[in-house]
């Protein structure tokens, strides 16, 4: 099979809960090696600074606790189809880890996370972006079923987060979001906006065109 001459980007952004995760893991399915996931959350910003008992107060649901500069950097790099250092986090400490993981751009990354960059020359490194729509209930449930599981969380400590800050923010900065994607597909897809998307990305393997 014939490739486009460099990395193609895909950010897959939405709600916490609204179902990235399992969309990216069915394009992997489909695909397989073919994509790679990079994960918007491996660049939250390292709050060593800050002493222990105020780094759980910060706002993680905001677009500003994310390091878009860094995010940017690496991917210029990936879709250069250079191999890039990517930070890992350490949620029980709000810190990064001294450990760090290499991704190796495949044919397609595709960027999982709340929001599509902020700055206007790392988002034109996109070449297709897709909103992901949820109801708030069903993203709430899998919120909790998430944050209990695996990181231990009780049901009280995540509604609360819920109701103060995560449906605030979501409101704010990632509701808005669909108006500025190209795709905005429901959670969980019918069979055949799923198909349309996956022959969106298919069309990124087609050798590219000569004048």
């Amino acid at each position: 099979m014939a490739f486009a001459s460099h990395p193609r980007l895909v950010a897959i952004v939405g709600g916490s809960g609204s179902g990235k995760s399992w969309l990216v893991k069915e394009l992997q399915r489909v695909f397989g090696a073919a994509v790679v996931p990079l994960c918007v959350d491996s660049f939250y910003r390292d709050l060593a600074p800050l002493p222990l008992a105020e780094r759980a107060g910060v706002n993680f649901d905001e677009p500003a606790a994310i390091d878009w500069t860094l995010l940017g950097e690496v991917l210029t790099r990936l879709r250069q189809g250079l191999p890039s250092e990517i930070p890992v986090y350490d949620y029980a400490t709000h810190t990064r880890k001294a450990a760090r993981a290499w991704l190796t751009p495949a044919k397609v990354v595709l960027l999982d996370g709340l929001w599509l960059p902020p700055n206007p020359q790392t988002r034109a490194l996109l070449d297709l972006s897709v909103f992901v729509d949820c109801p708030e209930q069903k993203r709430l449930a899998r919120r909790v079923q998430r944050d209990r599981q695996e990181r231990g969380r009780t049901l009280e400590s995540v509604e609360r987060q819920w109701t103060e800050t995560v449906q605030l923010m979501h409101q704010r900065h990632v509701e808005p979001q669909r108006h500025q994607t190209d795709v905005v597909i429901a959670s969980p897809p019918d069979p055949a906006a799923l198909e349309d998307l996956i022959q969106r990305v298919l069309a990124f393997f087609a050798p590219p065109k000569t004048a």
